[in-house]
């Protein structure tokens, strides 16, 4: 074989070899993982300004959007899971929150403390900064409800309780609006003092 037809071959294996990285990252992405950057403090101290994390987009099933089809759909999101979904009031942005309640739940807020169904749960993940109290029927933030969430509708909150815009302020959030649950940390920087946070790399998102 001349050198012609070999630099030919050896084009064309590359050229495959591309195209099959940027099919696969494309299947990657659209089916199996997406990457999302924590704009703000509600989730803190769960997640922080800078963090950087992998969302798992099969874990409640797979959306062909070609086709309209939904694969895998046995799980659906239950209390206690970070999820990113489409903001409701404007799909174009990302939200991540923590599922508090489903449908047909019950969700009230009495001075800080979630109540389900009547009953207070347990609730290790809220934390409270603000130590002053919102009185009961100015602002939902200490006082919610109570409110039934509609069959299949998610109530979600941000893990900085007194900081967070979320299902309080404008709503439920629809689970096909939902794009997976939040996994891993892969990444994770400090702005203000320019510094990687390396304790925080790897670590499991609960």
């Amino acid at each position: 074989m001349d050198q012609s037809k070999k630099k030919k071959g050896a084009a064309r294996e590359f050229g495959e070899a591309i195209l099959f990285a940027f099919l696969l990252a494309l299947l990657l992405k659209t089916f199996v993982f997406q990457l999302f950057k924590i704009p703000s403090g509600s989730m803190e101290p769960t997640l922080l300004v800078g963090d950087q994390l992998v969302v798992l987009k099969f874990a409640y099933g797979v959306h062909i959007p070609l086709i309209d089809l939904e694969l895998f759909q046995d799980h659906t999101p239950q209390r206690g899971d970070v999820i990113v979904f489409k903001y409701p009031k404007d799909p174009s942005i990302d939200f991540i929150k923590r599922v508090i309640a489903v449908g047909g739940e019950t969700v009230e807020v009495r001075a800080k403390k979630i109540y389900i169904n009547g009953e207070e749960i347990s609730d290790p993940w809220g934390v409270h900064s603000d130590p002053g109290m919102v009185p009961q029927g100015l602002y939902n933030r200490d006082y919610f409800g109570p409110v039934t969430v509609p069959e299949g509708k998610l109530f979600v909150m941000g893990d900085n309780r007194d900081d967070s815009h979320d299902s309080r302020f404008w709503g439920f959030v629809d689970p096909l609006q939902v794009k997976g649950r939040a996994w891993i940390l892969y990444w994770s920087w400090d702005s203000e003092i320019k510094e990687l946070r390396r304790v925080r790399i790897g670590m499991p998102i609960r």
